[in-house]
C-alpha cells in the first residue's frame, strides 16, 4: 500500500473514534474492514441505521460517556467507570446521583471555571503588552 492509499484509509478503530461510537457495538463489516476519508465523511453526513442506533442509546465509548455525565475521563475511572454505558446506564447514574458522580462533577465545574480564568488572565497580560508599545 503506498503512503497515498494509506493516508486516506483509516483503521476501524480510528474511525470508531471519529464518528463517536464504541468500536465493538459497531457492525462486524465495520470492525474488519478500513474506512475512506470519503467513507468516514458520507457516514458522517449520511449516517446508516446502526451508526444513528448507537449514537443514540449506545453502548458509548468513554469520553462520550464522560461527557453525558459532565466528568472527565479520569474521574470516570475513579468513579469505577471503565467499560462502555448505554443511554440508559448513563440516565440512570445521572438519577441516581452517586457520591462519586457529584464529586468528579464540581472537580470539572472548578476545572472549567479555573480554564476560564487563566484564559481572561492572559488575554489581559496580552492587551497590556500591546498598550504598551
Amino acid at each position: 500500500m503506498s503512503s497515498q492509499q494509506s493516508s486516506q484509509t483509516m483503521k476501524p478503530a480510528t474511525a470508531a473514534k471519529k464518528l463517536g461510537v464504541h468500536l465493538p457495538a459497531t457492525p462486524a463489516a465495520f470492525q474488519e474492514g478500513v474506512v475512506s476519508r470519503a467513507e468516514l465523511s458520507e457516514l458522517q453526513s449520511n449516517p446508516p441505521e446502526w451508526l444513528r442506533e448507537l449514537r443514540e442509546n449506545g453502548p458509548h465509548p468513554r469520553p462520550v460517556v464522560a461527557a453525558k455525565l459532565g466528568v472527565s475521563i479520569a474521574g470516570l475511572a475513579r468513579g469505577g467507570v471503565s467499560e462502555a454505558l448505554t443511554t440508559a446506564q448513563i440516565e440512570a447514574l445521572k438519577e441516581e446521583r452517586p457520591e462519586w458522580l457529584e464529586k468528579e462533577r464540581a472537580t470539572q465545574a472548578e476545572v472549567r471555571k479555573e480554564s476560564v480564568r487563566v484564559k481572561n488572565m492572559k488575554k489581559e497580560q496580552q492587551e497590556k503588552g500591546s498598550q504598551q508599545d
